[in-house]
């Protein structure tokens, strides 16, 4: 994919505060510190379109990029472990559900996991509901690069396990080498068009 343009276009906390449902979308989502941010630039081609922060919990909006003025990638707030306030914690729920039930344009999800941790049940549930709204989702394994290559099949292996998928359903990414990024792609390009 030729990346022409991307430009970030608004964050939104509710749904009529989202851009038109005219263009299609791919989301993205995963636990706090997933990579999610690396993974958007990476695919993008840019350094800092989208913030990355070594601290947890940073994006706390659905924040929308318009990509050669064609499609949004939608960066959801990652869940889990992230040291956010109480009442952010509660709004992100119904929050991130009413964007995945309302969205007729949404292609995909891109699910993101870290391959040094086997999924949790906030990883499970987000499964669940991608399952519920026959939502497509592209099972993305983060962070490759921090595992021996002996040890990365065990990982694929067991977080595969954990999430009832087989282990060739994931694309294996590293933002540090780039590893992946063609085959994300690739599946991202069949979910538009699909």
């Amino acid at each position: 994919m030729e990346i022409k343009s991307a430009v970030f276009v608004k964050s939104a906390v509710a749904a009529d505060q989202a851009p038109s449902p005219i263009l299609n979308e791919i989301a993205f989502v995963g636990k706090s510190n997933v990579g999610k941010s690396s993974l958007i630039n990476v695919l993008l081609g840019r350094r800092s379109l989208v913030r990355t922060s070594k601290t947890p919990g940073r994006t706390q909006h659905i924040n929308f990029f318009l990509i050669n003025e064609n499609f949004y990638f939608v960066d959801l707030p990652g869940y889990g472990f992230a040291k956010v306030p109480l009442e952010v914690k509660r709004q992100w729920e119904p929050m991130v559900r009413k964007y995945l039930f309302d969205r007729s344009i949404l292609k995909a999800v891109v699910l993101l996991f870290d391959i040094r941790r086997v999924p949790n049940s906030d990883d499970i549930r987000m499964l669940d509901w991608l399952e519920e709204y026959n939502i497509p989702t592209i099972p993305v394994i983060t962070k490759v690069d921090k595992v021996s290559s002996g040890k990365r099949s065990s990982q694929v292996s067991k977080i595969a396990e954990q999430t009832g998928l087989p282990p060739q359903a994931f694309s294996c990414f590293s933002a540090v080498t780039r590893e992946g990024r063609d085959d994300v792609w690739e599946r991202i390009i069949s979910s538009l068009s699909a």
